[in-house]
C-alpha cells in the first residue's frame, strides 16, 4: 500500500522519485504513513494530498478546516477512543448513512469498527491525517497523557493512542510491550490510591496483597499496572460493569456506563493470557483451569479525592472459543440510594409499595432482568424496614453490600448451603422479615410461601417481564393456584432508563405525529395539552454522551380481592394485567411516558426498555 501511493504521487508528479527514496528511507527507519512524512518534508502539501486521494478513490475530499461545526449529538456516536485510534471523524448523518472523514478510504476495517459501533452504514469523505487529527482534539478533547518508562510524555493506548494495535518490535514480528513506549508508570494511579491501599479477598483468612509490595516487585510486568488503571478508572468514570473479551484477532475492554456498553480499549493481543492470569491472582481463582467458569471478588481500597471508599469487583470468568472473557461486576456502597422516594417510584406506586411492605406477613415480589436494579429496591425496602425490633434475615448470592443490624448469609452452593437450606435454618431463627435473593425452583418458592403464610414478611426477586406475568411463573414452577393467591401480597416489575443530562439537555423542537405519540403510550389529553420534549446534547459533565444517571421504571400490581379470585380461577397474565390497570396499576410503558413528560429521559429510551 506504502510503494503503490508512493508510486502514484510520482506519477502524478507531486513528488520526485528521488523525494519517495528519501522517504521510504525515513519511513523504514522511523515507521509512519508515508502520506504524512511527505507532508512533514515539505515535498507537498496536506491538501494537495487529499486532492490527490480523493481523485484516486473516486470519494469527496474534506478540508476539515473550512468545514462547519459538527452537532455535538453526531460526534457521541463515535467514541473518542475509536476516533483516535483509527484517525477518523463522523461529520454527519443522514438517515441511516453516516459520513465519517478518514485518512486512508479503504481502511475497511476502521469502517467495519465504527458500523459496530454505531450501526449505521458509513460513507467515506478523504481529509488530511494532520487536520483529522487536530479535528479530533478539538471536538474530542486531547487525548490522556502518560508518563513512559524513559520520562517523557507519551500518547497511552488506553487514551485511544496509536499503540492499541500492538507495538511492533524491530525485528519485524509483535511484542506485548515496547520498552519505550509501552511501560505504563503508576503516577497517575497513586493520586488516587493512598500508600496503604490494597486488593483484599473476601475469604475468611482476608488474605490482602499490598500495591505498594506488588509495585515494588512488578516494575518488570507493566500487565499489574495495567490491570491497576483499568480498575481505577472503571471506577473514575462510573461504570457498572468491566468486559475483557478475546476474539480472534483483537482483544477489547468495555466499560458498562448507564447500562451502555462502551469500548474504552484495544490491549494488544499478546497481553490476553497475563492479563487473565493477573485478574485471577487478585480473585484468589486457579490460574491454571482454563475449561470451566469461575466466579470470584476482588476488594480494592482507595483513597480519591481525600476520601476513603471501598469497591467490591465480583469476577466472572467463562471459557470462550478464542480465550476466557473475564466480567467484573462494581458494587460500590457510595452508588447504592436507599432512600425509596429518589429511585423514580410514582407517588401512587410508592404508597401501594409501603403499604404492602409495612405488613407483618406476606410475600413481596420484585422482577425483572439482570441489572434493572432489583437488589436496590429490595435493599432500600429492609432498611425502611430495619429498627432495633425487628430480626432480619437475608440469603444472598452473593451478598453485595453489607447492612448493619441485617443478618446477611452468603450462598455457598458447593457446600449445600443453597436459597432452599438457608431458608429452612432461617424459620429456626425466630425472624420477622426474610430476604431471599432469589426464587430460582420450586423448593425454594414453596417455603418462601409457607413462611410467609406462617408470619414471616418474605421478600425476593424473579426474572419474569411483567407483574401479572410473575403469577403464572410461580404456577409453572409447581406451586398450587390457592398458594399464590393467599401468600403474595405485591408484585413490582422494572427496569432502568438512563437520565437525561440536566447539564446540556435541550428542547427537541422536531414535530412529533399525534398517531406515532398514541402508539408510544401516550393519552390524548396529555397529547392535547402539549408535550415538550428533550433531547440529548452532550457535554463535559456526561462525556459528550447526553445521558447522566439512571432511574426506574415500576409496574407495582398490589393484590386485591378481585385478583385473587381471577388467580384462583386460572386467570391469563393479560386478563391480570387488564384488570390490575382498571385498579390503577401503572405499567411500565406508561411509567416511562411520565418520566418522558416530566423531562426526565427519551422517548428512545423507554421504547428501548419497555413494550405496550
Amino acid at each position: 500500500m506504502v510503494s503503490k501511493l508512493g508510486e502514484m504521487l510520482v506519477k502524478a508528479q507531486l513528488i520526485t522519485d528521488a523525494q519517495l527514496e528519501e522517504v521510504m528511507k525515513i519511513q523504514r527507519r522511523e515507521g509512519g504513513k508515508l502520506g504524512s512524512i511527505v507532508v512533514r518534508q515539505g515535498f507537498c502539501s496536506d491538501q494537495d494530498i487529499v486532492s490527490f486521494l480523493g481523485m484516486q478513490y473516486g470519494v469527496p475530499a474534506a478540508d476539515l478546516e473550512q468545514w462547519p461545526p459538527i452537532d455535538s449529538s453526531v460526534i457521541a456516536l463515535i467514541p473518542k477512543d475509536l476516533a483516535q485510534r483509527h484517525k477518523v471523524l463522523p461529520l454527519q448523518r443522514t438517515g441511516n448513512v453516516l459520513t465519517l472523514a478518514m485518512s486512508d478510504p479503504t481502511d475497511i476495517f476502521a469502517m467495519d469498527d465504527v458500523r459496530f459501533h454505531t450501526g449505521y452504514n458509513v460513507d467515506p469523505v478523504v481529509s488530511s491525517e494532520m487536520g483529522l487529527v487536530r479535528a479530533v482534539e478539538k471536538y474530542y478533547g486531547g487525548a490522556s497523557a502518560v508518563r513512559l518508562a524513559d520520562g517523557t510524555q507519551g500518547r497511552s493506548s488506553y487514551a485511544g493512542g496509536a499503540a492499541a494495535a500492538g507495538p511492533t518490535d524491530t525485528s519485524g514480528g509483535t511484542s506485548p510491550f515496547n520498552e519505550a513506549d509501552e511501560q505504563f508508570d503508576l503516577a497517575d494511579l497513586e493520586q488516587e490510591l493512598d500508600a496503604d491501599a490494597e486488593f483484599d479477598t473476601t475469604d475468611d483468612e482476608e488474605d490482602s496483597i499490598n500495591v505498594g509490595a506488588l509495585k515494588k516487585g512488578s516494575e518488570d510486568a507493566p500487565v499489574v499496572k495495567l490491570v491497576n488503571m483499568v480498575l481505577i478508572d472503571a471506577i473514575k468514570r462510573g461504570a457498572s460493569d468491566i468486559h475483557i473479551e478475546p476474539y480472534e484477532k483483537n482483544y477489547r475492554i468495555r466499560f458498562r456506563i448507564d447500562g451502555i456498553l462502551m469500548e474504552v480499549m484495544r490491549p494488544n493481543l499478546k497481553l490476553k493470557d497475563p492479563l487473565t492470569s493477573r485478574v485471577k491472582i487478585l480473585a484468589k481463582l486457579n490460574i491454571a483451569e482454563k475449561r470451566l467458569p469461575q466466579d470470584g471478588r476482588i476488594k480494592l481500597r482507595v483513597n480519591m479525592g481525600g476520601k476513603q471508599k471501598v469497591i467490591d469487583y465480583r469476577v466472572s470468568i467463562l471459557p470462550t472459543l478464542f480465550g476466557e472473557k473475564i466480567v467484573l461486576r462494581l458494587l460500590d456502597s457510595d452508588k447504592l440510594m436507599l432512600d425509596l422516594t429518589k429511585l423514580g417510584f410514582e407517588q401512587e406506586s410508592l404508597d401501594r409499595w409501603d403499604r404492602q411492605i409495612s405488613k407483618p406477613y406476606g410475600m413481596v415480589l420484585v422482577t425483572g432482568p439482570t441489572g434493572s436494579g432489583k437488589t436496590n429496591t429490595l435493599y432500600s425496602s429492609i432498611a425502611k424496614l430495619n429498627t432495633v425490633d425487628t430480626n432480619i434475615l437475608t440469603a444472598e448470592d452473593p451478598v453485595e453490600f453489607n447492612f448493619p443490624g441485617i443478618n446477611q448469609v452468603q450462598m455457598k452452593e458447593q457446600i449445600g448451603l443453597n436459597f432452599a437450606a438457608a431458608l429452612r435454618s432461617f424459620l429456626r431463627q425466630d425472624p420477622n422479615i426474610i430476604l431471599v435473593g432469589e426464587i430460582r425452583d420450586f423448593e425454594t418458592a414453596e417455603i418462601a410461601i409457607k413462611a410467609s403464610l406462617t408470619g414471616h414478611l418474605v421478600l425476593s426477586t424473579l426474572h419474569t417481564n411483567d407483574a401479572p406475568s410473575t403469577i403464572n411463573r410461580l404456577m409453572n414452577m409447581g406451586v398450587e393456584p390457592f398458594l399464590v393467591a393467599t401468600s403474595v401480597n405485591i408484585i413490582c416489575a422494572q427496569r432502568l432508563v438512563r437520565r437525561l443530562c440536566t447539564n446540556c439537555k435541550a428542547v427537541d423542537t422536531h414535530h412529533q405525529p399525534e398517531e406515532a405519540l398514541l402508539k408510544v403510550g401516550f393519552t390524548p389529553e396529555e397529547i392535547q395539552r402539549g408535550i415538550t420534549f428533550y433531547k440529548t446534547v452532550g457535554c463535559e459533565v456526561c462525556n459528550k454522551r447526553g445521558y447522566k444517571g439512571r432511574v426506574g421504571l415500576y409496574e407495582v400490581l398490589e393484590m386485591s380481592e378481585t385478583l385473587k379470585d381471577m388467580i384462583l380461577t386460572g386467570a391469563s397474565a393479560i386478563e391480570l394485567r387488564e384488570q390490575g390497570q382498571k385498579e390503577g396499576m401503572i405499567t411500565l410503558r406508561r411509567s416511562g411516558c411520565r418520566k418522558v413528560l416530566d423531562g426526565v429521559t427519551t422517548i428512545e429510551e423507554i421504547i428501548r426498555e419497555t413494550v405496550l
